[in-house]
C-alpha cells in the first residue's frame, strides 16, 4: 500500500530526528549514489513458495498466488534482446521454479546468450508443487543443461541453525538437493557450473566476514557431507515484512535498527546493487531493488510516475533518482550486503 503524502512527511521528520535519515547520511558522507548502469534485470516472478522462512522479506509461502503474466515474461525477453548491455537475468521469487513459465523464461534468456541466475531454495527439488503436486526433481539436470548459475540459501552448515530459520527438516533436504546439484557438476572446479550459497544470520545480527565464513562452510560441508560449492554470499537480514514483524514481536526492532545505523559504511554504500540493477515485480512494475519492491517504493521517472517494464526506457532509468528508506541501512552496514553478497 502506498503511504499518504502526510504520513510519509511525518515519517521523514521522525527519521531525521532519530538519526535515521539515510539520504542525509549519504549526503553527509559526500556520496552521490546515482545509477551507473542496468547490468542486471531481476524478475520476481512469483511469491508462491514451498517454504515459510522466518527471515523472508518477500513474505513468500505456499498460500501466495501472485504470478508474473506471460505478457510480462515476453516483454522481459524482448528487452533482453533489445538491450545488449543488460547482460544478466536474475530470476527470483518465492520459489521461481513454481511459475508455469519458468522453463520458457530460462530457455529464452539463454538463447539470447544472457547469463541466467536462479535464486533456488534447494528443497523445491524434493517437495511437491504446492498447487499442482508435480515433482521438480528434474531441476538439477535442467539447470546444468542451460548453464544456469544457482544461488541457494543455506543459513548454516549445521542443522539446528538452518532449521530454526527455515523450518524443521530443511537442512537434511538441502543437503540432498546439494548432492544432486554436485552430481550434475555444480561446484566442481573447471565445470563452469556455478553453485553459490547464501548465508543469512539467524537473528538480529550482522553477518560475520564473508571470506572467513566461506572457508568454514567449505571445510565443514566437504569434511562432513562431501559437498562442494563455488562461493558464499553473506546477506544482512532486512528489517522489513516478516523479519521486521519478528523483531517487533520480540522487542528487538529498535536495537537492530540502531545496530545497522551505527555500522553504516560509506565504502559499502558506494557498491549498493541498486546502482547496476532494476527489479521487476509480478505485475511488471520497476523498482530500484527487490527490497524496495517489498515495501512498495517504486522507481519513478522524470515526471514522478512509477515506471513499468511495459514502458521501459533505458535512458530514463539511468537518469532516475534511486529511492532510499530506513531498510537501506541493511545494505550499507559493515561489509555491505547485496544479492551478490558483501560489497566491500
Amino acid at each position: 500500500m502506498t503511504r499518504p503524502a502526510g504520513v510519509a512527511a511525518v515519517l521523514r521528520f521522525a527519521r531525521r530526528h532519530a538519526g535515521r535519515d539515510f539520504t542525509g547520511r549519504v549526503r553527509d558522507a559526500g556520496l552521490d549514489l546515482r545509477p551507473v548502469s542496468v547490468e542486471t534485470l531481476q524478475l520476481n516472478i512469483t511469491r508462491l513458495c514451498n517454504q515459510v522462512c522466518r527471515h523472508c522479506h518477500v513474505d513468500a509461502s505456499p498460500a501466495r498466488r501472485e504470478m508474473m503474466s506471460a505478457e510480462a515474461i515476453d516483454r522481459s525477453l524482448a528487452l533482453l534482446a533489445q538491450h545488449a548491455s543488460i547482460a544478466k537475468l536474475d530470476i527470483t521469487g518465492g520459489a521461481p521454479e513454481l511459475h508455469p513459465d519458468f522453463a520458457r523464461l530460462v530457455e529464452g534468456a539463454r538463447a539470447l546468450s544472457r547469463h541466467v541466475m536462479v535464486r533456488h531454495n534447494l528443497t523445491v527439488q524434493l517437495d511437491p508443487h504446492p498447487i499442482t503436486g508435480a515433482s521438480l526433481a528434474h531441476l538439477p539436470e535442467f539447470f546444468a543443461r542451460h548453464r544456469v548459475e544457482v544461488i541457494s540459501s543455506l543459513p548454516y552448515y549445521q542443522a539446528y541453525f538452518t532449521d530454526a530459520q527455515r523450518g524443521s527438516g530443511v537442512f537434511e533436504k538441502s543437503l540432498e538437493a546439494l548432492r544432486r546439484l554436485n552430481a550434475q557438476g555444480y561446484g566442481a572446479q573447471d565445470s563452469g557450473l556455478q553453485l553459490n550459497l547464501v548465508y543469512n544470520p539467524v537473528g538480529p545480527y550482522l553477518p560475520a566476514a564473508q571470506a572467513g565464513l566461506e572457508a568454514d562452510y567449505r571445510r565443514e560441508l566437504l569434511a562432513k557431507f562431501g559437498l562442494r560449492f563455488n562461493s558464499l554470499y553473506t546477506i544482512t537480514n532486512m528489517p522489513i515484512n516478516r523479519f521486521r514483524l519478528h523483531l517487533e514481536k520480540s522487542g528487538q526492532y529498535e536495537a537492530y535498527m540502531e545496530k545497522l545505523v551505527a555500522a553504516f559504511n560509506p565504502t559499502a554504500a558506494e557498491g549498493v546493487m541498486c546502482r547496476t540493477l532494476v527489479s521487476v515485480d509480478h505485475e511488471g512494475r520497476l523498482y530500484d531493488c527487490d527490497f524496495n519492491q517489498m515495501v512498495d517504493l517504486p522507481a519513478r521517472g522524470r515526471d514522478g510516475r512509477p515506471l513499468s517494464i511495459f514502458e521501459f526506457d533505458l535512458d530514463e532509468l539511468l537518469s532516475r533518482r534511486i529511492a532510499f528508506d530506513d531498510h537501506c541501512y541493511g545494505c550499507t552496514a559493515g561489509a555491505g550486503s547485496s544479492c551478490g553478497g558483501a560489497t566491500v
